[in-house]
């Protein structure tokens, strides 16, 4: 299994639609869940293959960064056998 999954966590609901907007345009990947922590800190989880994952999560990074406050973009390749079960 070649499956990745990535993370952006921003600052404010505008800089987080433009950059799930941003990774779902750039590669295949498909939007796993989006989690409000508290304090206008959201997460969004996508998925997809390796190289995908990792284009989106960078489109997404800058994306959000014109528009906002990027907190933190992260990328998993292979992540351990159910460590997705969680979300």
């Amino acid at each position: 299994m070649n499956e990745a999954i990535g993370f952006i966590e921003t600052k404010g609901m505008i800089a987080q639609i433009e950059a799930s907007d941003a990774m779902l345009k750039a590669a295949n990947v498909k939007l796993i869940k989006q989690i409000q922590i508290g304090n206008a800190y959201i997460t969004s989880i996508i998925q997809g293959d390796v190289g995908s994952v990792r284009a989106a999560v960078d489109a997404g990074a800058s994306a959000a960064s014109k528009v906002g406050e990027l907190v933190s973009a992260h990328i998993i390749p292979r992540p351990a056998a159910g460590l997705m079960e969680n979300f």
